[in-house]
């Protein structure tokens, strides 16, 4: 094993080189991409270590997951910068006894010449290689996942020259095209000229999923199906007076009911600072000089439609600004 580290430790010292490795970025969730790797245009050459630097615009770097740990099980899990500050090598074996030591991961620590500032900040370099006898890497492969924060808009990866780039088995050094995946924020709600005075309302209130449309939220929705008892993540009949967005009644199964009469009632009389916008059903205000956001055109709008269902409401929420 003591062989294999500085075999692997001199390899990084490799002559640069642009190549066909590709990495490239992939959605996983909203807050999380897959590295991934591409070296089959190669072959039969195999990357023996990557040293990547991975940047979050606008937002920071909030975890690595996903990787392989450990040598000789198909995956690139000896981390060259963290390797002698939590792993030990048995002496008279000369193996690892156990590469489940807390702390040991790809990211790099910040105070590693070349290295950026790590979990928590924008930007972490993170550095994999492979050791094996017979269970070598594939030629392509997911290296890890990145996890990143809210308003992140674009999450890329590039080569740490510092550290190495990417290095194949016969120590030749390549160079990665920077790759990146751009976050794209979809709104539900619209933003359009019909529903403007609305639209600013909903952005001041920290744009809740209440005031939106199941259709326009991404998956996963809460079942809209009535069929069980569950809270509804979308509005789509809380301009109708569901300001609690629910059904209570399992066989009736009303939309407008106590528990939503109880939501007005809590925030009666509030203006845009504190109020639950989801008790505001009319989306708008009475009072033009206190401002209220939940008075009595919201309360009279939720008792014309008391203990109706799904069939028998409008819908449609949320309406335009001259329908609300």
């Amino acid at each position: 094993m003591r062989t294999k580290i500085l075999a692997l430790a001199l390899v990084l010292l490799a002559t640069p080189a642009w190549a066909a490795v590709t990495i490239s970025v992939t959605k996983v969730t909203d807050t999380k991409v897959a590295i991934n790797y591409d070296a089959s245009g190669e072959a039969p050459a195999l990357v023996r270590a990557f040293a990547l630097d991975v940047t979050a615009t606008g937002g920071t770097i909030t975890d690595v997951n996903d990787y392989a740990v450990g040598d000789d099980n198909k995956g690139y899990g000896i981390f060259p910068g963290n390797f002698s500050r939590y792993i030990t090598v048995n002496p008279t074996t000369g193996e690892v006894d156990d590469w489940g030591v807390a702390g040991y991961t790809p990211v790099a620590d910040a105070g590693d010449p070349g290295a950026l500032g790590g979990i928590g900040t924008s930007g972490v370099t993170i550095e994999m290689g492979s050791l094996y006898d017979t269970n070598a890497p594939a030629a392509t492969g997911v290296l890890c996942t990145v996890s990143f924060s809210a308003g992140t808009t674009k999450v890329c990866v590039v080569g740490n020259a510092i550290r190495g780039n990417i290095v194949m088995e016969d120590a030749s050094e390549r160079i990665p095209v920077e790759a990146c995946y751009t976050i794209t924020s979809v709104e539900c709600f619209p933003n359009t000229a019909p529903y403007a005075i609305q639209y600013a309302d909903w952005v001041t209130y920290g744009k809740p999923n209440c005031w939106c449309s199941a259709a326009s939220l991404p998956p996963p929705i809460e079942d809209l199906s009535d069929t069980g008892l569950v809270d509804y993540t979308a509005g789509d009949f809380q301009c109708d007076g569901d300001a609690a967005t629910n059904r209570e009644n399992p066989l009736l199964k009303w939309r407008v009911s106590a528990s939503d009469l109880n939501l007005v009632i809590a925030n009666w009389k509030k203006n845009i600072s504190t109020a639950d916008p989801c008790a505001d059903v009319k989306h708008d205000f009475e009072n033009p000089l206190l401002k209220w956001r939940v008075s009595a055109s919201d309360l009279n709008r939720l008792i014309s439609n008391w203990k109706k269902n799904r069939t028998q409401l409008p819908g449609n929420c949320p309406r335009t600004d001259a329908l609300r």
